[in-house]
């Protein structure tokens, strides 16, 4: 078996990349640049946290036009990164492209870091709107892509912890993209969640 895992240099996809080679299943790391603010951070973490685990370098899929149409929080500075976080059709056009890779690449599954369903804050984030994803993905390629989504029984501090006994580090994990995370965005919070 073969995977498309889609990795943006934070801990829960980092985390999936991992025990996707701990179980000897070869992958074919997909980097999403969706236009988003903190794709030069987020790129700069990938690419180093990918060789750090020895695993391969991730592909990057220049899809930077997305955030020139669709305004979020996470692709204007002018818009709130909390507030107006909710980017319409990001999950379905990193599945869609993961598919199409997986496609060329003859890989049998696509693999994406969301975790346990009660965390989910947007429509795209449920087991729902995997399940609709992969039967339209077979659909429109003819062929059956499945989506797997490893952490959905993981909450943060079980990827927190799972990431520390892995040797995981250096991962960036913040929508706004400075240096330093901020501390306010969805993905600061989450680490903020039960102590974590």
């Amino acid at each position: 078996m073969s995977v498309v895992t889609l990795v943006s240099g934070g801990l829960d996809s980092t985390l999936v990349a991992k025990l996707t080679q701990e179980e000897g299943i070869t992958q074919y790391p997909l980097f999403i640049d969706y236009g988003q603010r903190s794709r030069d951070r987020e790129l700069a973490a990938c690419r180093h946290v990918m060789s750090e685990l020895e695993l391969p370098e991730p592909k990057i899929a220049d899809l930077s036009g997305f955030g020139i149409l669709i305004h979020s929080g996470l692709t204007d500075l002018k818009l709130d990164v909390v507030k107006d976080a909710f980017t319409p059709g990001r999950n379905m056009l990193f599945i869609l492209v993961a598919a199409a890779y997986a496609y060329q690449v003859g890989a049998e599954a696509i693999s994406i870091g969301l975790l346990h369903e009660s965390t989910s804050i947007f429509p795209d984030q449920t087991s729902a709107f995997l399940r609709e994803a992969e039967n339209l993905i077979t659909h429109c390629m003819d062929k059956r892509i499945k989506i797997l989504a490893p952490l959905a029984e993981f909450y943060k501090e079980d990827v927190v912890a799972l990431a520390k006994q892995k040797g995981i580090r250096d991962t960036y994990s913040c929508h706004v993209g400075e240096k330093e995370p901020c501390g306010a965005c969805i993905a600061c919070n989450e680490f903020k969640i039960e102590g974590v």
